[in-house]
This record gives structure tokens, sequence and C-alpha cells, in this order.
């Protein structure tokens, strides 16, 4: 983990890290107060030419921590999901994640093309997302949908294209999942044929589609409006 944010947000979610490891020369103030209250935990110098090689994106928060993947406990209810299919850039599945997070989806399905939610760069998009939303990663996003449509009677999954029915004209106050594309290429066929229903979002004319990201916005905090006033 790269950064005070994500090492204090792993710290409240799973604990202390195994090794924290900083630059010689002056440390921000935020990253010795970091330091200082983890007495317990090794801490390493490094050269800065050595660190720079070491952290996983351009610019570093000049602190960096070696931590356990967490363990995903998927809930045994969910009634709001979000299924990602191939989404490749991490930057916009972190940002995603994000979303997921704040508009209160139960868990996040990622399939097997998906880019890896733990990815530094990824982790950074999150902003710590990661450590608060069951991610289920590699599934067979045609095989989720199904298990979610028949885990309850009134269950949809929406996918979103260019040519389903307008988003804002639909019911979510039930057990929702909505199946987000690849940027470029959006849903497979399979996915498409395996949704309850297509839904699009309006937008002007002059504009073929919306980022990835800004699309799942959309979507999870519409439901969530319906939600709040059901």
């Amino acid at each position: 983990l790269d950064g005070v944010h994500l090492i204090e947000g792993y710290l409240q979610a799973f604990g202390e890290p195994e090794l924290l490891i900083i630059p010689e020369g002056k440390s921000s103030q935020e990253a010795v107060a970091l330091i200082q209250g983890l007495a317990d935990v090794n801490t390493v110098m490094f050269p800065t030419l050595l660190f720079a090689e070491l952290t996983p994106v351009a610019s570093s928060a000049g602190i960096l921590a070696l931590v356990k993947p967490p363990t995903v406990e998927i809930p045994k209810q969910v009634s709001f999901a979000l299924m990602l299919e191939d989404i490749q850039d991490p930057g916009n599945l972190g940002s995603i994640l994000r979303t997921a997070l704040g508009a209160g989806v139960d868990a996040v399905y990622l399939s097997k093309g998906c880019t890896d939610a733990w990815s530094p760069k990824c982790m950074r998009g999150g902003q710590g997302a990661q450590f608060h939303l069951p991610i289920i990663e590699g599934v067979d996003i045609v095989e989720a949908m199904a298990d979610f449509a028949g885990a309850d009677a009134e269950g949809c999954t929406y996918a979103t294209t260019l040519s389903g029915e307008p988003l804002y004209e639909q019911d979510f106050t039930k057990p929702t999942a909505f199946v987000i594309g690849n940027e470029g290429a959006g849903l497979s066929l399979d996915a498409i044929n395996a949704a309850t229903q297509q839904v699009r979002i309006p937008m002007n004319n002059k504009l073929e589609s919306l980022n990835a990201a800004v699309a799942a916005a959309v979507c999870l905090f519409e439901r969530q409006r319906q939600a709040a006033k059901a």
C-alpha cells in the first residue's frame, strides 16, 4: 500500500501491516505520526532512489506498507449488486469501487477479464473502498447473473446497453444487479442475453457513450435514490 490514507484505511479494517517502508530523508508529518503510532511494526528505511524503484506509483506519498491480502466475506443476502465484465483500466475500476461503496452496494462481482482490484493504481482510485466492500474476483458473469436472479424471485439483473429501456423509467426498489461491460466493447452478447432487462442512460444523441465509471455512478445512485424514497 502506498500512502498514509490507504494504510490508515487498512488499519481500521484489518489491523496492523506486516512492514512499513520509508525513504531516507524527511518524511511528512502524517507519515511520522503514523510510524509513531505503529511502534510495534517493523520499519525499514531505503535509499531514495531504491525507494522510488520500489514504489508502485509514479508519485509516491513517501511511505509504503506490506500487508496481507484481506479475506473476502460474501454476504448471505445480496439485494444490491454490481457486476463488471472485462473492465481493463485500474483507475476506472478503482473509481467504480469507490462509487459502489458510496451507493451502498452489497457486493461487487468481477469477471475473469477484469483488471486486479488490489493493484496499486486501482487501490489509489478506490481510496480504500476495497477494504469495506465485498469484491468477488474471477467470476463467470453469466453464472453470477443467473445465481442472483435465482436467489430471489423478484431479483433482476440490468444490462447497460445503448438500446435498452430508459434508466429513469425502471423500478429498482426490488433486488437489483447492474451489469456493466468493457470500456470499449461494452457487454458481451452472452451477458446481454442473460439479463432480465437492458437499460440505457438517456443522454445527448451527439454523445455515443459514457465512461464506464460514470455510467456505473449514474445507475447505482438512481437505485440508491429510489431506495431512499421507498
